[in-house]
């Protein structure tokens, strides 16, 4: 059964914290400016906005059964937790909310770790989730700058920061989002 976009607003906000929601209010406004300036469908941009988080406080036990018993990437329980619920957002996205199309589940899946070849809606998503007005971290504000110019700058910014701060920490960085940084700037050496 598909939900109209209020009874999914609903059954997606009472998953999370206020705060998280919040965030996730930002993502929806950012997702559908980024559409609307490059020419991806808006609606499909906020379904996915609003979904993206869905499964992010889930306890880490049932995110894993969901991963391990439905056939999902069993490669992710090797690496940070943190990108667990994207994978498992999708999931539930279908399975739960209805979701069927491909666009809105494959933006769900990769607005954390990106991937190669990232679809514009995907891109925009992603993007949407590093520059939604709550975030606040070195080198927000440049990303932002970037996002009027250039979705692929500014994600291959945002990778960057991303990459650099696990780096720093000493932490694991997960091979997609390598290989969708690593992409992004191929496309934009293309463009020269």
């Amino acid at each position: 059964m598909a939900y109209s976009r209020e009874a999914l607003i609903e059954a997606v906000s009472a998953q999370m914290p206020d705060k998280r929601w919040q965030h996730t209010l930002g993502v929806m406004e950012t997702s559908v400016k980024l559409a609307r300036h490059y020419g991806a469908d808006p609606v499909q941009a906020e379904t996915a906005a609003i979904l993206h988080d869905v499964a992010k406080y889930w306890p880490v036990e049932r995110m894993k059964e969901i991963i391990e018993q439905n056939g999902l990437s069993t490669e992710l329980l090797q690496y940070d937790k943190q990108l667990w619920h994207a994978e498992v957002g999708a999931f539930v996205a279908q399975q739960e909310y209805g979701i069927t199309d491909p666009d809105i589940l494959g933006a769900i899946r990769y607005h954390t770790s990106g991937r190669k070849g990232m679809t514009l809606l995907e891109k925009v998503v992603c993007l949407a989730d590093y520059i939604e007005p709550g975030r606040d971290f070195p080198g927000v504000d440049e990303i932002r700058r970037l996002s009027k110019v250039s979705l692929e700058e500014a994600l291959v910014a945002g990778f960057d920061s991303t990459i650099s701060l696990l780096l720093q920490k000493r932490r694991i960085v997960f091979p997609l989002t390598m290989l969708a940084r690593n992409d992004l700037v191929r496309i934009l050496e293309d463009k020269i």
